[in-house]
């Protein structure tokens, strides 16, 4: 709940727990085991932020996300804490939030697209799980297709650039390295695999414009933006990479704004361990550099799973703000991860913390948050705010409405399917196979009408002072088109090696010639460059 210009997550007794705007963007972690309340805290922290005018993504993996779009009702344990905590002298009241969907599938939201080449090959190899011998391959079809203006847009893009470098790999291999075949019949297998889970959809055009997720309406509200995720959680490689590309493309794409009084735009990542399951230490340390450097442009991440312990240290230590639910404690491993939540916070001399990890009720929490200095706070037992929109998901008749009221709809709903490089060599194994059909009609009877010139002008030779009585005389020589051209790439010889006077008729005919070899050319010019680039106008 947003009051006294910050953040109420929860409150005690003697304590309210407010989270400080301008030290959002410091980042958070959201915690606890399932059925805890992870998701009131998401749905009143993500309330919190578009009341204060902050746009916010988040996942719903669940569908009861969704009722942020319908106004909230009292139960009796809200009107409890309402009351207790005398929460509606701050201004609480059943509201509803402007919220728009997304669905990478297109079914409970605008469909997601986004084209492989801004996916990339390195996020596409975390997709289909290649070595790293098969990444290299996928690399080398990336490069080549960037520098041939290739562009990959889906699926069937890729397949046909895969098999063009392969087929052609002795002309690429010089330049880029050696394509393994067997490394390239792997990556196809696996794209099939991805085409089963969805990719045909997920891989087109018009690709995502994240500036349409950073917008507020026309009351200043930031907008909630709902990725509906219950069907793309059986797709976890297709989820947690789609996550990871939504962050990098933030970082590289948003300016340096440096310290701001609120954060510009926040990001939920629910599941959080799902980004981080068989992570190469590289993209590892890539992701946590991203994850330093982005609160200097406004962006605040929130990572929601079970365990801090399923979050890298190197990551987990730039969490600030910090919220612990319920942990139980059944297993060896359970009271391992119990201690590791503890001793993430700034202990409490009123209580032992790993102790109340797993005595919390639901919708109870511990809360640490950074002060106004920047320090963290010294971990707090509360109960966190009620939302004040719906607790539940809206039925799908609201959601449909609420579609077809987006201004985004015409945007994104149609696919488009652009050329691309699956056309683009389509065209150019079209033009190869049909060059001799490049030649214009026109062109033909040029050349046919300087063969008829040439063949019927007589061949007058240079003179003779003293032929040799046993030679025979010669015949006039037959003169086809390749004599033709011929001449004009440089003239041709007699057998006895003095060049032939020509007559006016030669001279006709080698000038026609000459202009019927520059229409091949031209014509052969332009079927090439068809080809390679598309119709030419």
């Amino acid at each position: 709940m947003y009051a006294e210009d910050k953040i109420l997550i929860g409150c005690n007794d003697t304590e309210k727990v407010f989270l400080h705007p301008k030290l959002a963007n410091r980042h958070g972690l959201i915690a606890g085991a399932t059925g805890t309340g992870k998701t009131i805290t998401l749905k009143t922290l993500a309330e919190s932020f578009s009341d204060m005018g902050v746009p916010v993504f988040l996942a719903d993996m669940k569908g009861d996300i969704s009722g942020l779009a319908k106004i909230g009702s009292e139960t009796e344990k809200i009107k409890t804490n309402v009351e207790k905590y005398h929460l509606a002298d701050m201004g609480f009241k059943y509201q509803t939030y402007p919220v728009e969907f997304w669905d990478l599938f297109g079914e409970k939201g605008l469909p997601v697209r986004v084209t492989l080449s801004e996916m990339g090959p390195t996020l596409l190899s975390k997709i289909l799980n290649l070595s790293e011998a098969q990444q290299g391959v996928l690399n080398i079809v990336f490069r080549v297709a960037d520098n041939n203006s290739l562009p990959i847009i889906d699926l069937k893009d890729l397949k046909t650039m895969i098999n063009h470098v392969v087929e052609n790999k002795g002309q690429y291999e010089s330049e880029y390295g050696a394509i393994a075949e067997k490394s390239a019949n792997t990556i196809l297998r696996s794209l099939i695999t991805l085409e089963d889970q969805g990719g045909n959809d997920f891989f087109f055009e018009p690709a995502l414009d994240l500036n349409d997720f950073i917008r507020v309406d026309e009351n200043g509200k930031g907008i909630i933006n709902i990725l509906d995720a219950q069907k793309l959680s059986l797709s976890p490689e297709i989820y947690s990479t789609f996550l990871l590309w939504m962050l990098s493309s933030l970082f590289e794409s948003m300016p340096e704004v440096g310290d701001m009084d609120k954060p510009k735009f926040v990001f939920f990542f629910d599941e959080a361990h799902l980004l981080f399951d068989d992570m190469s230490p590289e993209f590892g340390k890539k992701i946590e550099q991203i994850v330093r450097l982005i609160r200097s442009k406004g962006v605040g991440l929130y990572f929601i799973s079970q365990s801090p312990a399923d979050i890298p240290d190197d990551i987990l230590a730039q969490l600030g703000n910090r919220v612990q639910h319920a942990l139980h404690a059944y297993t060896p491993k359970d009271q391992k991860a119990v201690k590791v939540a503890a001793e993430t916070f700034r202990p409490n001399p009123d209580f032992v913390t790993a102790d109340v990890i797993s005595e919390l009720g639901i919708g109870q929490a511990l809360v640490s948050v950074l002060d106004e200095k920047g320090v963290p706070g010294i971990v707090q037992k509360v109960d966190i705010v009620p939302p004040q929109s719906f607790i539940g998901a809206i039925d799908d008749t609201m959601r449909s409405d609420l579609i077809n009221l987006s201004e985004l709809k015409s945007k994104y709903w149609d696919a488009v399917d652009p050329e691309s490089a699956y056309e683009l060599l389509l065209n150019k194994i079209d033009s190869d196979d049909n060059l001799e059909s490049q030649v214009v009609p026109e062109t033909k009877e040029v050349i046919e009408e300087a063969i008829g010139q040439a063949q019927e002008a007589p061949v007058q030779q240079a003179p003779v002072e003293e032929a040799p009585a046993q030679e025979a005389p010669q015949e006039k020589p037959a003169f086809g088109l390749g004599d033709i051209i011929g001449t004009v790439m440089g003239g041709t010889q007699p057998a006895n090696g003095k060049k032939a006077k020509k007559s006016e008729a030669q001279k006709m005919a080698e000038k026609a010639a000459s202009q019927a070899a520059n229409t091949v050319a031209r014509e052969v010019t332009k079927g090439i460059m068809r080809g390679l680039f598309g119709q030419m106008k």
